[in-house]
C-alpha cells in the first residue's frame, strides 16, 4: 500500500509569502491539488505561525516539515535550534509536525572536512536531543557534500558517523554533485525520510559574436548552463527516483525549484504537478 506523499517546498515561494503571506499562499497551493508542505524562507513569528496552522486546517493541509539551523551565521538574525530550542519545539506541536530539516551546513566550513564533521556531530547531538520530543531531524545536501576525502564523498562519511540524524536528499545537488540520484538514494535507505524533487536542465546559451572577445567570459557562460526546472523538463529518471525513494523509506516527496527564470512559481508547482499525475501519482497529493 502506498503511503509517501508529493507536497510543496516553499523556498520559491518567498516572495509570495511576502506578497500574500502564509494563510493565502497555502490556499493557492490547495487550490493547484497540493495538501503537504515543508515550510521555509517564512519568519516564525508568533503571527505566522498562528496563520500557518489556520491555513492548514482549513485547506486540509498537512505540514510535513519546518526549517531551522543548528545555529544562526555570525550577525544574521533569525532563529536556531540551539539558540530557540523549546520554542522551536513548541512550534513543531502547535503545528502537528515532527520532521525539522537543516537546510545546510554553514558557509564558512564548506571545504573543510574536519570542521564539517565537528558540525555533523553537533548535529547528531541535537537529533538525539529532539528524538526525545518525538522530531525528527534531518540534514538537507547541496553539490558541496559531494567532495571526497580519501576517495569517500563528505555525504557519505557524513552518514556513516551518525544514527540519529536523517538526510534530506535534494536530487538535482546531488546530479550537480557528479552522482546518480537513485544510486545515493539507494546507499542511504533508511535514512532518508524527505526527497526534494526538481529536475535539471541544460539551458540554451544563446552564444553571440560578443561572446568569443573574452574567451573567459564564454567560458564562464558555458559551464554555468545548468538550470532548476520543473519535473519533466530536465533529464533526471523522476520516476526511478520515486520509486527508489519508497524503497528507501522516503515518506514526502516535495517539489522545489530554486530559480523560476522569471515565470509564476505557481505557474512552475502546476506544471511540476501535471507531469507528476500523468505518471501515475495522482493520489499521492
Amino acid at each position: 500500500m502506498q503511503t509517501a506523499k508529493i507536497g510543496v517546498q516553499m523556498f520559491n515561494l518567498k516572495e509570495k509569502i511576502v506578497e500574500l503571506g502564509a494563510y493565502e499562499t497555502l490556499r493557492k497551493l490547495s487550490e493547484l491539488g497540493y495538501h503537504y508542505v515543508e515550510v521555509t524562507q517564512i519568519q516564525m513569528t508568533e503571527e505566522n505561525v498562528a496563520e500557518l496552522r489556520r491555513a492548514s486546517v482549513d485547506f486540509g493541509i498537512k505540514i510535513a516539515s519546518i526549517s531551522a539551523p543548528l545555529d544562526t551565521m555570525p550577525g544574521m538574525p533569525g532563529e536556531s535550534l540551539t539558540k530557540d530550542f523549546d520554542k522551536i519545539v513548541n512550534d513543531c506541536r502547535l503545528l502537528d509536525c515532527n520532521f525539522i530539516r537543516i537546510g545546510m551546513m554553514p558557509i564558512q566550513l564548506m571545504g573543510h572536512k574536519d570542521q564539517a564533521m565537528e558540525y555533523i556531530r553537533n548535529a547528531e547531538a541535537m537529533a538525539e536531543r529532539l528524538a526525545e520530543h518525538g522530531i525528527e531531524l534531518y540534514y538537507h545536501n547541496h553539490h558541496i557534500e559531494f567532495e571526497k576525502y580519501d576517495g569517500k564523498c563528505l555525504l557519505d562519511i557524513m552518514k556513516d558517523n551518525t544514527s540519529k540524524l536523517g538526510f534530506e536528499l535534494d536530487v538535482h545537488w546531488v546530479q550537480r554533485g557528479g552522482e546518480n540520484p537513485i544510486n545515493v538514494i539507494n546507499r542511504f535507505a533508511g535514512r532518508v525520510s524527505l526527497i526534494h524533487l526538481k529536475d535539471y536542465r541544460i539551458g540554451n546559451m544563446n552564444v553571440s559574436e560578443e561572446d568569443f572577445k573574452d574567451m573567459s567570459k564564454f567560458m564562464q557562460k558555458f559551464t554555468n548552463i545548468i538550470e532548476f526546472a520543473e519535473l519533466g523538463q530536465g533529464n533526471l529518471d523522476i520516476k526511478g527516483i520515486i520509486e527508489a525513494g519508497v524503497k528507501s523509506g522516503v515518506q514526502y516527496f516535495l517539489i522545489e525549484q530554486d530559480d523560476t527564470y522569471g515565470r509564476d512559481p505557481f505557474d512552475t508547482l502546476k506544471d511540476s504537478g501535471d507531469y507528476l499525475r500523468e505518471l501515475g501519482y495522482g493520489d499521492w497529493f
